[in-house]
């Protein structure tokens, strides 16, 4: 056991169990607990974006990924990065104007209708458990290479930890926890691109030119194909990326917690910087770790490239560098995680619980004693689902939960917010049928199945090439809207469409 590696880790650990107790102080009604009060500024908010956001995927799996796969892992940079865009100019103005708590008041803004809460309540869980699994693949992976101990042991350690953080103290904690962990990434990621840089002297043209040898690939190191050798394949997972996180329920509901559209949008834009920076920080991640720590060292920690960022640390600074970076990396997951159990849980307690079970009567004492029953749902069956990916890439996974969320939720706030003759039946087909291609596929492809014993979880022929089938499910969970609209030929209010366009872009609750 790497001694001062447990130490951080002990330190990170009581430093989140601190602010949970004074955030469960300010944590006594469904406001406060699903979106802190609405009370967040708009650079509070955008470092918990961005520190939801910079998962266990970014840090452990990016790093992994280009120092395996070069330019092909920078991928997942660039599309994490443009994603934003889709993020600011759609999104977060009109779902901060719309909603409430979560997606499917935003969508109940302009359909009053039970089986749309339902359906969306549904993909919420699905997505937050899908992105939940990389999070904790990453911390089973990490724990067991710093602390010796096995994976199942990891990962139910960090289950109960985040299952604490919401229950006790909800958005608040969650927040919180999110801030610190996004300061200490940044410093740490920092910290490691400097130390790379300087052993090129500071120099990219040395950089990259070490790099055209420096692993096994040679020049094909800084070209695509290594992993993608498929375009379509790439083109299908940059769509996942590029237009998945409009979708995912984890950051549409940090909207809510803050007092305005105007803030959601600085919130948007301070997030889109720290972002940037440092996905071009993974770079440096990337090759370091592909040149100061080879392909055999770092297929032997985790054959997905997991532990590439905390095996570069101690190449470059020793063990106290590695145990820094490391319990960093735990911190990331943690807050990544209570975001995700808080969201699954504030759509089972607020929309399926508070709306159709009680049909909006629950009390705020039944509606905060469902979400934390929720989030210990969420959280079991995320455990039990991560046990079985352990040899997944994070980053890889969490591109399979974009896909889903592009393919689900996206087509169906976009026809909201701006398809006149978009109807309930619409709404709701859209939904399932996105919700279900995007999982088949993702169950017949060859993540699931391959001939190869060990390369994937099932031994078999896959029915599909792609890894990511977001080319597919995407364009049909717009068609299936489209379709479930015109088919059913019904027409909802012109004069409801009217009212949400209104409140969508100005904020005002009545059309003028």
């Amino acid at each position: 056991m790497n001694v001062t590696a447990f130490i951080f880790f002990l330190l990170i650990v009581a430093a989140t169990l601190l602010i949970t107790y004074y955030a469960s102080k300010k944590t006594n009604t469904t406001s406060e607990f699903y979106t802190a009060g609405g009370g967040l500024t708009g650079w509070q908010n955008g470092l918990a974006i961005a520190g939801d956001y910079m998962s266990a995927a970014s840090f452990l799996g990016i790093a992994g990924a280009i120092a395996l796969t070069g330019f092909d892992g920078f991928f997942y940079s660039i599309g994490y990065l443009v994603a934003y865009l889709v993020v600011l100019y759609i999104v977060a103005e009109p779902l901060r104007n719309l909603g409430k708590y979560t997606m499917a008041d935003m969508i109940a803004a302009r359909f009053d209708d039970k089986k749309i809460r339902g359906v969306a309540a549904f993909n919420t869980i699905t997505i937050s458990i899908f992105y939940m699994i990389a999070q904790l693949v990453g911390a089973g992976g990490l724990i067991k290479l710093l602390l010796g101990l096995d994976y199942t042991t990891s990962v139910l350690i960090v289950g109960v930890l985040m299952t604490v953080y919401v229950i006790f103290g909800g958005m608040t904690a969650t927040s919180w926890v999110q801030i610190v962990k996004a300061v200490l990434l940044m410093a740490g990621t920092f910290i490691i691109s400097i130390m790379v840089f300087a052993k090129f002297h500071f120099s990219l043209t040395e950089m990259f030119d070490h790099m055209k040898t420096a692993t096994p690939l040679g020049q094909k190191f800084l070209n695509p194909g290594v992993k993608y050798k498929d375009g379509l394949d790439n083109i299908s997972m940059n769509a996942a990326l590029v237009l998945g996180t409009a979708g995912l329920p984890h950051i549409l509901i940090r909207f809510f917690t803050v007092k305005d559209a105007q803030t959601a949008r600085k919130s948007v834009v301070y997030a889109t910087w720290l972002i940037g920076i440092f996905y071009v920080m993974t770079i440096f991640l990337g090759f370091g770790a592909a040149a100061f720590v080879g392909n055999d060292k770092i297929i032997a920690a985790n054959k997905a490239g997991n532990m590439a960022a905390p095996l570069l640390a101690q190449a470059l600074g020793g063990d106290l560098l590695m145990a820094f970076v490391s319990a960093v990396a735990f911190a990331t997951i943690l807050a990544v995680v209570a975001g995700l159990v808080l969201a699954g849980a504030s759509a089972f307690a607020h929309d399926f619980y508070g709306h159709i079970v009680r049909k909006g009567e629950a009390t705020e004492k039944e509606q905060m004693v469902a979400a934390r029953w929720a989030s210990v749902g969420v959280a079991v069956i995320s455990v039990i689902l991560a046990l079985f990916a352990q040899k997944l890439n994070v980053a890889f996974l969490v591109s399979l939960a974009f896909c889903v969320a592009a393919s689900a939720n996206l087509p169906v706030i976009i026809f909201t917010l701006f398809w006149r003759k978009f109807n309930t039946a619409g709404a709701i087909t859209g939904m399932l049928v996105g919700l279900l291609t995007a999982l088949i596929l993702v169950v017949v492809s060859p993540n699931v199945f391959d001939p190869t014993p060990g390369k994937a979880i099932l031994v078999g022929t896959p029915l599909i090439k792609l890894t990511n089938p977001a080319i597919i499910s995407i364009p049909i969970g717009f068609i299936a809207a489209y379709l479930g609209t015109v088919i059913s030929g019904r027409r909802e209010s012109d004069a409801k469409y009217d009212e949400v366009l209104v409140k969508a872009n100005t904020g005002i609750q009545e059309p003028a």
